[in-house]
């Protein structure tokens, strides 16, 4: 071997060598994770029913990781209709192509395929959580998402003696895709569910569930990091332990400001970590979380427990005690909650709140009406139950608007209103009915790689359905600057906005007849889906897409697709 040769396997060496310590150093990891969806048995409040489950578990499997690590997902699909995952909280940098609302930026992975995503996490540290984003499917497609902190580091509060998880889900004895499929036929409200579950147990008072009511052991004198998720597909819900405080430190992979509380109200979509210290006298304690409903709908009005459990020999209270919450349409005590909320915003863990704004949207949420012939449909006067943003209610494409989008096709239009198209009395006791017909369309938001956007959402009391809306944004999280009661006041309200620690979140509540601001730099190109996460208001409509153009580089363009997507049919 000549030395020429010599020297280059010596550089090259080298080269992985320093390749293989960088990434020693950065501490960063790939991962490898099979998910197999299929058909599994359940038997719950007395009966049996099939459902769909990811590697026959309810919740399906968690995710371990630390920060900035790397995820890659194979999904089989071994059921029976086409299903797709997305990766709740993961802003995915430049790679909408694995981010999976269906249509949206993909197309389901059909029947006996499967389809490999590629999960890049970045300033995500905390709890997220995955789940299916077909229909109703994700009812019982889901699972925990925990990111650790990245190797070398450590929470910025104390470590705690163990981590539990709490995923909050709901439990339909029907098919929930029969479900939304017959409320989408006939217009009307779907049926809602018959029982809330913790881990998958609706506890206690339920029929045929208190042999199988989740159990948490705790040992005296310790504390928890409890990672609440709530995987509920249309209630939000007040959680409380009795008797125990929670420190809240964490909420959508982000951490908050301690806060000292003795209940939460999380929305569908949001996660929340709070750290239990385990200082009463050793019993057992009822875990409990119960629906929050402000609005004038039919709701699963039950509620789910577990059993705080201290280990020790002892004689257990009865009744075990039982956390006292809010009554279930306290908007106060939920209002109270959210204005709890702060980034941490120190030197380990900064935030970068847009200041100097280049683009603003203001956003009406509205429940709609879409006429009917011979008022023959179940919604209100005989038409068909819809809902809006900016009075365009949304329709999904039968190509996914990613695919479109990055090949030029004629799937969408860039002319989605970014102010209401009337004003008016916006939470009026009365809105008129004129007022609650939508146009229909699949229109789109574009944003210029990195512009400072503010979107203010505005509750509205069309067709007098008026409630709180957890809104969700894929591909980024967005600063909470300010909220409030009543219409948006664009002179007086903004010099209330908190500028200095508002809560970093993916997915916020907007108040009951109220407004809320959000900011974030749009610093993330690709097409990403906007929406509200209680599922019948997203199947009806209540969503829209943000396309954010390339900048002018390659590190700020999207990445090109995988060898391999689902088909669109």
């Amino acid at each position: 071997m000549g030395v020429g040769e010599c020297g280059i396997i010596y550089i090259l060496g080298l080269m992985i060598l320093t390749g293989l310590l960088s990434s020693m150093t950065q501490g960063k990891k790939v991962h490898y994770y099979d998910f197999v969806l299929k058909e599994t048995n359940f038997t719950k409040l007395c009966t049996t029913k099939s459902i769909l489950t990811v590697n026959d578990s309810f919740p399906g499997p968690v995710i371990h990781v630390h920060k900035g690590d790397t995820v890659f997902v194979n999904i089989y699909n071994n059921g029976t209709y086409g299903v797709t995952i997305h990766w709740h909280g993961v802003k995915q940098p430049r790679n909408p192509w694995s981010d999976g609302p269906e249509n949206i930026t993909q197309c389901p992975i059909p029947p006996r395929s499967s389809f490999t995503q590629k999960v890049i996490l970045s300033t995500e540290e905390g709890t997220i959580w995955w789940h299916a984003h077909s229909d109703w499917s994700r009812a019982t497609v889901h699972g925990a998402f925990i990111i650790l902190p990245a190797k070398g580091t450590s929470y910025p509060f104390p470590d705690p003696h163990a981590e539990k998880t709490i995923v909050i889900g709901e439990w339909y004895k029907g098919d929930v895709m029969a479900i939304i499929d017959e409320a989408l036929a006939t217009g009307g409200d779907p049926n809602v569910s018959d029982a809330f579950t913790i881990n998958g147990q609706p506890g206690d008072l339920y029929d045929c569930s208190n042999e199988t009511t989740s159990r948490f052991f705790v040992n005296y004198g310790k504390t928890y990091l409890f990672r609440i998720i709530n995987a509920a597909m249309n209630e939000e819900h007040f959680f409380g332990v009795a008797q125990h405080n929670l420190t809240v430190v964490g909420s959508d992979a982000a951490y908050t400001n301690p806060i000292n509380t003795d209940y939460i109200m999380i929305t569908p979509g949001q996660t929340i970590d709070v750290l239990i210290t385990a200082n009463q006298s050793p019993d057992f304690y009822y875990i409990a979380s119960t629906p929050f409903v402000d609005g004038e709908v039919e709701y699963d009005n039950s509620t789910t427990t577990a059993i705080l459990q201290y280990n020790g020999n002892y004689t257990p209270s009865s009744p075990i005690p039982f956390p006292s919450l809010p009554s279930y349409n306290d908007s106060t005590a939920a209002e109270n909650f959210r204005k709890l909320l702060r980034s941490l915003a120190n030197e380990d863990h900064p935030i970068n709140v847009p200041v100097n704004v280049t683009r603003r949207i203001y956003m009406t949420i509205s429940i709609n009406q879409i006429h009917c012939e011979n008022a023959s449909c179940s919604g209100p006067d005989g038409n068909k139950l819809a809902a809006s943003l900016n009075n365009i209610s949304f329709q999904t494409p039968s190509i996914d608007v990613l695919q479109a989008y990055y090949k030029t096709l004629p799937v969408f239009t860039k002319d989605f209103p970014e102010e209401p198209p009337n004003y008016f009395n916006f939470t009026a006791e009365f809105v008129s009915g004129n007022k609650s017909f939508p146009t229909l369309g699949t229109k789109v938001i574009v944003l210029d790689y990195n512009e400072s956007v503010e979107i203010v959402w505005q509750g509205t009391n069309v067709l007098n359905s008026s409630e709180n809306h957890p809104m969700h944004l894929h591909g980024f999280s967005f600063y909470v600057v300010g909220a409030g009661l009543g219409n948006f006041n664009n002179e007086t309200d903004p010099k209330t906005f908190n500028l200095i620690d508002p809560p970093e979140v993916n997915t916020i509540g907007v108040p009951k007849n109220g407004w809320l601001a959000m900011r974030f730099f749009a610093d993330n190109p690709g097409v990403w889906f906007m929406h509200c996460h209680l599922e019948r208001h997203s199947s009806w409509g209540m969503s829209t897409v943000i396309i954010v153009k390339n900048g002018r580089t390659e590190a700020t363009s999207i990445l090109p697709p995988p060898k391999y997507m689902p088909p669109c049919s």
